[in-house]
């Protein structure tokens, strides 16, 4: 119920080379008795911004009055990463002792807002359901961490994909819930949901 809201979110993406260049930011409106209604949108150029400074921009709105008061800041990914299983962060010794030093007892106060390290091996999938008329799926992996996602290649027709993906993320909230979500890919379309599971960090 409001024209002026204020959401004072924080998203972090993790960007990379190989991925495009334009932000897509989209404001819907939400109705509980039917479908939510997309209202206005606009589009960020990464590539025009300054890195390592917060970016105060003003965006106006695609064809309707108002705008959205954003902070973007683009800068250098630390403690994030996708490889592959023979050359993950934890799997070097070297690095491993390092990281087991950064996060060892008498360090624990150093840098309060470090609070860990987690490595996730995504290895495979086993009977999927069938998403496609042909009887297979086109199976890809999502990784959610806080405000944090990362996710794997896509496995085309294949209801046991084996993806032998290590994602690392550095942790911000012991708190938090490592929440690992399989899409069936349905190109232009939204992606057809397979399964999900959560993990606590707690529990970890």
């Amino acid at each position: 119920k409001s024209a002026n809201p204020q959401w004072r979110e924080q998203f972090d993406f993790h960007y990379f080379s190989d991925r495009k260049d334009i932000l897509d930011i989209e404001v819907w409106r939400k109705d509980n008795k039917k479908h939510d209604e997309l209202l206005r949108r606009c589009h960020v150029d990464i590539t025009a911004l300054p890195t390592k400074q917060t970016n105060c921009l003003e965006l106006p709105l695609e064809k309707h009055p108002g705008s959205l008061l954003m902070l973007i800041a683009v800068a250098p990914c630390t403690g994030v990463s996708i490889s592959d299983l023979c050359v993950c962060p934890l799997g070097d010794p070297n690095e491993r002792q390092q990281i087991s030093q950064r996060y060892c007892i008498k360090n624990s106060f150093r840098d309060l807002k470090d609070v860990g390290f987690l490595q996730v091996k995504v290895l495979k999938a086993v009977d999927l359901m069938a998403a496609d008329f042909s009887g297979k799926s086109d199976p890809f992996c999502v990784l959610e961490l806080g405000n944090d996602m990362l996710q794997t290649h896509t496995v085309y027709k294949n209801l046991n994909p084996e993806w032998n993906k290590v994602f690392t993320f550095p942790i911000k909230d012991i708190h938090d819930v490592l929440e690992v979500t399989v899409f069936d890919e349905d190109g232009d379309k939204p992606p057809d949901f397979l399964g999900k599971v959560a993990i606590p960090l707690l529990s970890v």
